[in-house]
């Protein structure tokens, strides 16, 4: 199928962190519209965001490049330079190994939608500098750890 409808798309919600830093993240909405039309090289997310929630905890890729556009709505992105109103048709790109993390948050009173892009490379990990969790590769598969190594 090559043209389709974003509602043709489930809809997952929520994230996959572990139970203490789900919060932030548990109202998101994000349809997979990449893997529903069957691209394997990289990811192409639709992301609802309703008021006060966030995209992810703020953090960066070790390999995977990373780009977002908004499409309706407002949105702030945090990163160490601050905080960043984006409106649509703004980008921001993220290039892997920048350990200046990211984080989008609807700060307003509606829904915000976004399309976030992000390359698949084998073996990519992730830092979350504000919170004690990072994602890292162990036998193949990535799993999330405190900053000692410890698994949650």
């Amino acid at each position: 199928m090559k043209v389709f409808s974003p509602e043709d798309v489930p809809e997952q919600m929520g994230s996959s962190y572990p139970a203490q830093f789900k919060p932030i993240a548990e109202q998101r909405r994000k349809r997979k519209v990449g893997d529903f039309g069957g691209l394997n090289n990289f990811g192409v997310n639709l992301v609802t965001l309703p008021p006060g929630a966030g995209s992810a905890l703020r953090h960066w890729h070790s390999l995977q490049d990373e780009l977002v556009t908004i499409i309706s709505g407002e949105l702030v992105l945090i990163t160490d330079a601050g905080e960043q109103i984006m409106t649509p048709g703004m980008f921001a790109a993220f290039p892997a190994g920048n350990p200046d993390g990211h984080q989008l948050v609807n700060k307003s009173d509606n829904d915000a939608v976004y399309i976030e892009v992000g390359d698949r490379t084998e073996g990519d990990e992730v830092d979350y500098p504000d919170d004690d969790l990072l994602r890292r590769m162990h036998e193949g598969e990535g799993r999330f750890v405190n900053k000692q190594g410890e698994p949650y």
